[in-house]
C-alpha cells in the first residue's frame, strides 16, 4: 500500500505517464497551481518543504521498481518550478517566465546541475538538480526584477 502511495507521488497523479514531455505537463500543474492560488511567500515556502521531503522519500522508493532516474518520476520538475517561483511576483508574465527558463534549465542542465544529477543517487539525486534548475531560475528572476526595476 505505502508503495503505491510513493507511486502515485513520484509520478505526481500518474502525469508522469503522459507519453509524451511528461516533465513539461508537471512544470504546468505546477504553474497553474501557483497561478490560480497565488499563494503568498511563506505559504509557498510552507507547502514547497514537506512537498520536496515527500517528493525525495517517493522518488527514492519509485526509482527502485521504475528504474534509475525514470521519466515517470516528475515530482521533482513539480518541486522545482516551485522553487523558482519563490519570492517572485506571481504575475503571469513573472510565472511564464519561470515556466521556460525552469524548463530550460531541467532539460539543457548546465554544468552545476549536471555533475549533481550524476554524482549524486537514488531519490536525493532525482530531486536535486530539479531544485537547483529552479533556485538558477529564481536567481534569474531575482536578476531581471532588480534591473527592470
Amino acid at each position: 500500500m505505502l508503495n503505491h502511495v510513493y507511486h502515485i507521488i513520484a509520478t505526481l497523479g500518474f502525469t508522469g505517464y503522459i507519453p509524451y514531455a511528461p516533465g513539461t505537463f508537471a512544470t504546468a500543474i505546477g504553474f497553474f497551481i501557483i497561478l490560480l492560488i497565488r499563494p503568498s511567500d511563506a505559504v509557498l515556502l510552507l507547502l514547497t518543504v514537506p512537498v520536496i521531503i515527500a517528493g525525495t522519500v517517493s522518488a527514492h522508493q519509485s526509482e527502485k521498481v521504475l528504474g534509475k532516474d525514470s521519466g515517470h518520476i516528475v515530482i521533482d520538475e513539480f518541486c522545482g518550478y516551485l522553487v523558482s517561483v519563490i519570492l517572485i511576483p506571481k504575475s503571469p508574465g513573472y510565472l511564464i517566465a519561470a515556466f521556460i527558463l525552469f524548463r530550460l534549465f531541467d532539460i539543457y542542465k548546465p554544468s552545476p546541475i549536471h555533475r549533481i544529477e550524476s554524482t549524486i543517487s537514488g531519490g536525493a539525486g532525482i530531486m536535486l538538480d530539479d531544485l537547483l534548475a529552479g533556485v538558477f531560475t529564481n536567481i534569474c528572476l531575482q536578476v531581471w526584477r532588480a534591473v527592470s526595476g
